[in-house]
């Protein structure tokens, strides 16, 4: 369903697992980022009715996985940490030029989000499949359905604001290229790390 074309090794739930203070830090802000996204989406783009109520149900949702996220660092007797900058998504921000054309962006920037969603899914699979920690495990579980949905919402906006044939060649270019960023990702104790 996700069409990602290389898959995460199952060994990375491994490296998250050791490093779990680690893995929720960076979870809890990237579910910050994606209510920050969807707030920035619905502000750029107030002409698309459809777009705003979306995006305004997304961040609330986003936000509230924030506090699920950062709710069990509270119950491990942990600190939210500092936030990390997510590498893998500025790597792929970048696969699209800079475009004067405004409805080019916005389907852009749904491409981008919905290839973040699908690999977020990917790895929360991973996690759910592979982590010991049977309550994390289904935590994980339960969000991987969320991030589907998103990663399928954003593409059938992008479809909606582009010609169908040129977005999804373009989400196929940017599923290509993205298999190549993340031959270097896999190693860290990151969502997409």
């Amino acid at each position: 369903m996700l069409r990602l074309k290389l898959p995460t090794d199952p060994r990375w739930a491994n490296i998250a697992e050791k490093n779990i203070e680690e893995i929720l830090t960076d979870h809890a802000f990237c579910e910050q980022k994606a209510a920050s996204y969807a707030i920035s989406l619905l502000i750029t783009y107030p002409e698309h009715s459809d777009l705003v109520d979306a995006m305004a149900a997304l961040a609330q949702e986003e936000m509230s996985h924030f506090e699920m996220v950062h709710k069990r660092i509270r119950e491990r007797g942990l600190v939210l940490g500092r936030e990390r900058k997510d590498e893998y998504v500025a790597r792929i921000s970048q696969f699209f030029p800079k475009t004067p054309d405004r409805d080019l962006r916005l389907v852009h920037r749904l491409l981008i989000a919905a290839l973040i969603e699908a690999r977020s899914c990917e790895r929360f699979k991973v996690l759910s499949d592979h982590i010991e920690d049977q309550e994390l495990a289904e935590f994980y579980r339960d969000l991987m359905v969320s991030e589907a949905n998103h990663y399928t919402m954003f593409l059938k906006f992008a479809r909606q604001f582009g010609e169908r044939e040129n977005v999804d060649q373009m989400w196929d270019e940017l599923l290509s290229f993205e298999a190549e960023v993340m031959k270097d990702f896999g190693t860290k104790e990151h969502i997409h790390g």
